[in-house]
């Protein structure tokens, strides 16, 4: 399966706090798999700027998933509401019920969630004979800590980008100051009418630098 990253964006790079949902969520202490709130205040920075086309994106790249792989704070976010039930004749819903789902983390341990598995221990050997299997899509949503990990570890093999046109301003960024670095080809670009822009990068290994020249 291709291991495909699909993210919530800001301009300035900011992912927390896309949905207010997430306000009413904090990290077990201790829990080394997802941000906590930090003092983040401006939730719900997306739905305003959300529009039919990139909605109808957002439902067609669920359905399309083979399976979902997550760090443990968005799984949880994902379980208490479309693992609760939250509209179930949603196709998103079906999608996220039916279809196989993993959680990398050290500390869940008795997951409620129907068709979960738990990643601990050697994630990233698991993690590679998932990518190893048939299939279309392993796909990560949310999970910004996740996907920092699997960048470090070269699991990833397309990320796809939703940007949102807005500066928050605070915020956990998607990629951090210092971090890996990653060659990327554009493979899809999208634009949708209150500005969102969907780019879509197939991972390239170590990008090239520019040569010194004496």
């Amino acid at each position: 399966m291709k291991l495909t990253t699909v993210t919530n964006v800001s301009v300035d790079g900011v992912t927390q706090g896309h949905r207010r949902i997430d306000a009413g969520i904090r990290r077990e202490v201790g829990a080394p798999d997802e941000d906590g709130s930090g003092g983040f205040e401006r939730f719900g920075w997306a739905p305003p700027l959300l529009d039919d086309e990139a909605s109808t994106f957002i439902s067609q790249t669920f359905q399309r998933a083979d399976a979902f792989l997550f760090g443990r704070r968005t799984y949880e976010i994902f379980a208490g509401s479309w693992g609760a039930g939250m509209d179930p004749g949603n196709p998103v819903g079906k999608a996220l019920n039916t279809r196989p789902k993993y959680v990398a983390s050290t500390t869940l341990t008795d997951p409620q969630w129907a068709h979960t598995t738990v990643l601990s221990g050697d994630v990233a050997g698991a993690i590679g004979e998932l990518r190893a299997a048939p299939g279309g899509e392993l796909q990560v949503w949310g999970s910004g800590t996740l996907i920092r990990w699997l960048l470090n570890h070269r699991l990833v093999d397309e990320i796809v980008l939703l940007t949102y046109p807005v500066v928050v301003g605070q915020g956990t960024r998607l990629f951090p100051a210092t971090g890996s670095d990653v060659g990327l080809e554009l493979v899809d670009l999208q634009s949708t009418p209150k500005g969102l822009t969907i780019q879509t990068y197939r991972t390239t290994g170590r990008p090239q630098y520019e040569t010194a020249t004496t």
